[in-house]
């Protein structure tokens, strides 16, 4: 994340009483509690939005979609949709990095662009807080070949075993 100062929240006053708002106005804290949003929350929102986008074909480094598609393997095991997404959550405002393999010939910018405004509007929809920034690197681009060189290894290794 780069070094920025996170901006002081709004703050809203009825009767006397001031609280924190998130950017859609929805109250954080009030008068009757607070409402604190994990850092796993808003990684899983931002990963399912990054991978709703067209273009996108997974997010993760190498190492991470390897670790991913093990754990998937295991019985009872699930898929991880915050993998490549790493997030700060303040109070009021977060911050987003995604690392992403985007399919071959789709245009980066346009692809970066719809990512981080799917992913800005998906968080603070669902969660209030205001996003700062969605720092997207892409790690590789997926050819279509590269399917058909998956589906000869992977029938190669149940070949294999019986």
């Amino acid at each position: 994340m780069s070094e920025q100062t996170l901006v002081t929240p709004r703050t809203t006053s009825t009767a006397g009483s001031s609280s924190l708002v998130g950017r859609d106005g929805g109250a954080l804290v009030s008068n009757q509690g607070t409402t604190s949003i994990a850092d796993t929350v808003v990684s899983k929102i931002a990963g399912i939005a990054a991978k709703d986008v067209s273009g996108v074909h997974a997010l993760g480094g190498g190492a991470s979609r390897a670790v991913g598609a093990l754990r998937e393997r295991i019985p009872g095991g699930r898929v991880n949709h915050s993998q490549g997404v790493s997030v700060e959550v303040g109070e009021t405002q977060a911050a987003v990095d995604i690392d992403l393999i985007a399919e071959y010939g789709v245009a980066i910018a346009d692809l970066a662009s719809a990512v981080r405004r799917n992913v800005i509007s998906s968080v603070e929809r669902m969660t209030g807080l205001q996003v700062t920034e969605v720092n997207i690197s892409v790690a590789d681009i997926h050819l279509p070949e590269d399917d058909t060189d998956e589906d000869a290894e992977s029938e190669q290794r149940t070949a294999r075993v019986q």
